[in-house]
């Protein structure tokens, strides 16, 4: 090795740096192939889809029985008819406790129901977990969401309700405080992100929740995809354009 001295037989400053390195270099390979291999433990789920699949259980009935969830355009809650393809629409989405989560009313008001959905599902996985929600208080667990649709924001300025929103405008709408509100909840130290790549939103979420638990950015990880369609405007450009499937 460079540097090494034969009348002393000692390794020199130069030749213990070097085995240092060498060292170092082992330990993050072995570091590099046990991280891109590693199973990741999927502990609990949760779901709110069409045709009342409100469960796991719910959803793996409908897909066993083989039925369709897709219901006729438009859907009771939108105001206008127009002709469009039957969709994928969930019912009940103005149904939210807000005092379980510890949400002023006014606050509940502003918030997307796409938010108020995850708050729900992110505390229904949990419980199929068997995790009990204040344990993760101060862990290192991640938050990723897959999301990508603002109706309920274009709702309420067409409604002339923004003047009375105040702050609440922007966290119940923007899309980091889908996550944010998830970490604030649970008083969780990991990282949080909201990710919106259109229809690959919610594999994107899943995707980086995997690669941050094998990076050891965060212990746990709740990944989650929403979409809630209350405007025709998305569908009615899509179906025109032949994008719809």
């Amino acid at each position: 090795m460079p540097g090494y001295s034969p009348t002393t037989g000692s390794l020199t400053p130069i030749q213990k740096a070097l085995l240092a390195i060498e060292k170092l270099q082992q330990r993050l390979r072995i570091a590099e192939a046990r991280g891109s291999s590693e199973p990741i433990a999927i502990v609990g789920m949760s779901c709110r889809l069409p045709g009342g699949s409100d469960s796991p259980a719910a959803f793996w009935s409908l897909l066993d029985q083989g039925r369709n969830a897709a219901s006729p355009s438009p859907p009771s809650r939108w105001t206008e008819t127009i002709s469009l393809p039957d969709g994928a629409y969930l019912d009940g989405v103005d149904a939210f406790d807000a005092d379980f989560f510890g949400l002023a009313p006014r606050e509940a008001i502003y918030m997307d129901p796409q938010h108020r959905l995850l708050l729900e599902c992110a505390w229904e996985a949990l419980e199929h977990s068997g995790i009990v929600p204040a344990d993760l208080r101060a862990t290192r667990t991640g938050v990723y969401i897959g999301i990508g649709q603002q109706d309920y924001l274009q709702l309420i300025r067409d409604a002339g309700l923004t003047q009375h929103a105040g702050i609440y405008l922007a966290t119940g709408n923007a899309y980091s405080f889908s996550a944010g509100h998830l970490s604030y909840l649970l008083g969780l130290n990991g990282p949080s992100v909201a990710f919106d790549t259109a229809c690959s939103s919610s594999l994107v979420a899943l995707h980086f929740a995997c690669q941050s638990l094998r990076a050891g950015e965060c212990d746990v990880a709740l990944a989650a995809g929403v979409q809630v369609i209350l405007l025709p405007a998305v569908t009615e450009m899509m179906n025109s354009s032949g994008a719809l499937s």
